[in-house]
């Protein structure tokens, strides 16, 4: 199966730069896997599209400033914010580090990406924020500006990253982020902090919209995948089957595991919300004989055009890249030529895509 199977066309127009006043406001494609039929709707309408008894599965990760900015050793130090109207000025000469994946068998280690890549070398010393907050160390280098880091131990690591760091905004956001990303680029039931990336499909309930599935009997149960690097690695081979993805940290509790199973047993349908719920039941179900069971590891399936699911009938998810691992996701789940033509038909209307765009609900 070719990558480039899974083009198609978007201006860069309806590439969302800002999110909406208003987290529910967004419009929803609704679409038929049986038929391929399609409803324009909004987002408002997503309690009514579910059925009393549905099991609406929600990932709970919650996003870090994960985006820092380093000097070198010897480099003069200088106060970054990205809310200075001086700040690209500032940053300028600096090394910009994503941090994508902390280690398992070493929370000071982390896998990260920096930029400019080429110059940064194993037993590199950076340096982050004004007072140097965090020291850390380059202790491997892989392709692409993929690095290991250590930092030095701290006791309140998360709490200087939240001082110094940078809501990581994903690069088709052309603008530095703003006091109101560290709001609008999280989900209002985050609850586990460490992902880079938010779950998109999440970011359009608000309370409001979480008490309406309660009153209309839709269970909700949580779960957590730490979006890294391997929900927006690009890419890179012709051949869809030879891309590994990289893995990323998952947690079911005992609850959650009760609740799905309890929900399976009944028939119930499951309603995944966003792609990430998605890969976390199916490959918890995969390690399990397709029983979902409690426990945490590292979660690595590539979902594609074939795939058995297990666990997932139905799906809400925002728009995705071209050729991307999601956008193939959704492809497996509502059908190659229905999502394609989905989403040309979004094109045409006018939908917002990507992060901060609209919504599309795969039944």
């Amino acid at each position: 199966m070719l990558v480039s199977d899974f083009h198609y066309e978007l201006p860069e127009a309806l590439i969302a730069q800002q999110p909406l006043p208003d987290r529910a406001a967004s419009r929803l494609l609704r679409l038929s896997r049986a038929s391929g039929d399609l409803t324009d709707l909004e987002f408002r309408d997503f309690p009514s599209l579910l059925n009393p008894g549905d099991l609406a599965a929600f990932n709970n990760t919650k996003v870090f400033p994960a985006r820092l900015y380093a000097r070198r050793k010897g480099l003069k130090s200088q106060v970054l914010s990205a809310h200075n109207p001086a700040s690209r000025e500032f940053l300028r000469g600096r090394v910009e580090v994503l941090l994508t994946r902390q280690l398992r068998y070493d929370p000071n280690e982390w896998e990260c990406l920096v930029r400019p890549g080429r110059k940064i070398g194993v037993g590199e010393h950076l340096f982050f924020g004004e007072h140097d907050e965090l020291k850390a160390e380059v202790i491997s280098r892989g392709e692409f500006g993929e690095r290991q880091i250590r930092f030095a131990p701290v006791e309140d690591f998360f709490a200087r990253v939240d001082t110094i760091g940078h809501i990581p905004l994903p690069p088709y956001i052309a603008r530095p982020d703003s006091p109101e990303d560290h709001d609008r680029y999280q989900t209002v039931y985050a609850r586990e902090t460490g992902s880079v990336a938010a779950p998109t499909a999440g970011l359009h309930f608000t309370p409001e919209t979480l008490s309406q599935l309660a009153q209309r009997g839709i269970e909700t149960v949580e779960i957590t995948l730490h979006v890294g690097l391997g929900t927006f690695q690009p890419i890179r081979t012709e051949q869809v089957e030879q891309h590994h993805l990289r893995s990323e940290k998952y947690s079911i509790s005992p609850q959650a595991a009760a609740q799905i199973e309890k929900a399976r047993a009944q028939s119930r349908r499951i309603v995944a919300i966003g792609t990430t719920t998605v890969r976390t039941l199916e490959y918890a179900a995969q390690q399990h004989s397709g029983q979902v069971r409690a426990g945490s590891g590292e979660a690595s399936l590539f979902i594609y055009p074939g795939y058995n699911f297990q666990i997932v009938g139905a799906l809400l998810t925002n728009f995705h890249l071209p050729q991307s691992t999601l956008l193939m996701l959704v492809c497996a789940l509502g059908g190659k030529e229905h999502v394609l033509r989905a989403y040309q038909y979004a094109v045409e209307k006018r939908y917002r895509f990507y992060s901060y765009g609209d919504c599309m609900f795969v039944e």
